[in-house]
C-alpha cells in the first residue's frame, strides 16, 4: 500500500505521533496529525536515548539533526547511596554496531521530529468519539468537527483517549513509582550516566550538553507530594556522589506517577495504538522514546508491504509485541532488583551488576 491515498489520522503529537507521521510520509502516505494540547504545551525535561533509539532515528533519516544535539554517553555508572561504586556498563561495547547513546533536552528531539513530520499539527483537537464503520473509522472531536479515515492511529500516551473510545482497554495501571524530573544548570561536573541506588529509591544524573544536567529520581509510592523539591531534598539529602551539589542547584522540579499499559490487543478494525498508548512501562530502562521510534519504523514497513490495512496491523503487532514485552519484563526485573534491601543487593551488584544490566538490553540489540 506504499504511496496509496489512504486517509490516515494520527492522534497525539508527542514523540510517538510525530515519529509515526515522519515514517508514513517517507513511505508515501500523507497522514493528518492532531494534538489536544496547545502549541508550546510541552514541558521540557531531559531525555536519554539508548543505541536502539539512534538506530531507529537513522531509519527515519533524522540521525543527522539529532547528532548535533545533547551529548553522547559512553558509560553507565551505578553507585550506592553513599556514592561508592557498584558496577558500570560500557555503552559503546553494549551497543556496538547499533548506535550511539545520547542524552539531550526532550524539546530538542521534539523539534527535530516536528520538522521531520513535514505537515501541520492541528492543536486543541480532542477526540470525543470513535465509530467503526463498514469501510473505515469515524472520528469526532469535542468542537463538533470530524471525519472518516481508513486508519486511526492512537499515539496519545498512557492515558489514551483513543484506547478507551475504541474499546481497546481502560485506564493504565499505576506502576507504583513517584518520579521527579528536573534540568539543572550550574551543577556539578558529571561526564557519565550516573545512578545512585538507595532503599526503594534512586537518583539519576546525566549530562545533556551545554553544561546542563538532566536529573531523574524516583521512589516507591502512589501519591505525588505537594512540594516535590522539598521532598527530593528530604529523600536524598544524605546521598553522596554528585547528589548534594545537584540538590543545591535545583530550581523547578516536575513530579508525576508512573503508569503501565498491558493490553490483549493493540488494534481493533482500522484503529491502532502505538507508543505508550499500547505498551507504556515505568521509565527504568529509558526505552519509552526508543520503543516509540521503533514502532514508527515497523508500522510504515508493515503498511507498505501489506495488501490491506488489517493485514498490515496484524503484521505490525506480531513484530512489535516480543520487543515491547521484553522491555516490560526487564523493567519489572530491574525494579524488583532495586526493591531488594541494599545490604543484600549491593554485594550482588558489585559482583555481577554489569552483566545483569547488560542482559536487560540483549534482545534490543537485535535488528527490528
Amino acid at each position: 500500500m506504499g504511496g496509496s491515498p489512504l486517509r490516515i489520522l494520527v492522534v497525539g503529537a508527542g514523540i510517538a505521533g510525530l515519529a509515526v507521521a515522519r515514517a508514513l510520509r517517507m513511505a508515501g502516505f500523507r497522514p493528518d496529525v492532531t494534538e489536544k494540547l496547545p502549541p508550546n504545551g510541552l514541558v521540557d525535561t531531559g531525555l536519554y536515548l539508548p543505541g536502539n533509539a539512534d538506530r531507529a532515528l537513522r531509519r527515519l533519516d533524522l540521525d543527522g539533526p539529532v547528532r548535533r544535539l545533547g551529548q553522547v554517553i559512553h558509560r553507565q555508572r551505578f553507585l550506592d547511596a553513599a556514592g561508592e561504586p557498584l558496577c558500570e556498563v560500557d555503552l559503546d561495547a553494549l551497543w556496538s554496531g547499533v548506535g550511539e547513546c545520547r542524552a539531550l533536552p526532550r524539546r530538542d528531539l521534539y523539534q527535530v521530529l516536528l520538522s521531520g513530520a513535514g505537515g501541520a499539527v492541528r492543536h486543541g483537537a480532542e477526540v470525543s468519539a470513535v465509530e467503526l464503520l463498514p469501510a473505515g473509522v469515524g472520528v469526532t472531536f469535542t468542537d463538533g468537527t470530524g471525519g472518516e479515515y481508513d486508519l486511526l492511529i492512537g499515539a496519545d500516551g498512557p492515558r489514551s483517549a483513543v484506547r478507551s473510545l475504541a474499546a481497546l482497554g481502560g485506564p493504565p495501571r499505576p506502576a507504583g513509582q513517584v518520579v521527579y524530573r528536573a534540568v539543572v544548570r550550574d551543577g556539578p561536573e558529571v561526564a557519565d550516566w550516573t545512578a545512585l541506588l538507595g532503599q526503594r529509591a534512586g537518583f539519576l544524573v546525566v549530562p545533556i550538553g551545554a553544561g546542563r544536567l538532566y536529573c531523574y529520581a524516583d521512589e516507591a509510592g502512589t501519591v505525588a507530594p505537594a512540594d516535590p523539591a522539598a521532598r527530593l531534598r528530604e529523600l536524598f539529602g544524605e546521598y553522596g556522589g554528585p547528589v548534594p551539589a545537584v540538590l543545591d542547584a535545583l530550581r523547578d522540579v516536575q513530579v508525576g506517577l508512573t503508569d503501565e499499559v498491558e493490553l490483549g490487543r493493540w488494534h481493533r478494525g482500522p484503529v491502532l495504538l502505538v507508543g505508550d498508548a499500547a505498551h507504556a512501562t515505568a521509565p527504568t530502562l529509558s526505552q519509552g522514546a526508543a520503543m516509540a521510534l521503533e514502532d514508527a519504523v515497523v508500522l510504515a514497513e508493515s503498511l507498505t508491504a501489506a495488501g490491506s490495512v488489517e493485514a498490515a496491523l496484524v503484521a505490525y503487532e506480531s513484530r512489535r509485541r516480543p520487543r515491547t514485552r521484553w522491555v516490560r519484563d526487564r523493567t519489572r526485573d530491574r525494579n524488583r532488583t532495586r526493591d531488594v534491601p541494599p545490604a543484600l543487593r549491593d554485594p550482588l551488584l558489585r559482583g555481577r551488576g554489569g552483566r545483569i544490566f547488560r542482559e536487560h538490553y540483549r534482545l534490543l540489540v537485535d535488528p527490528l
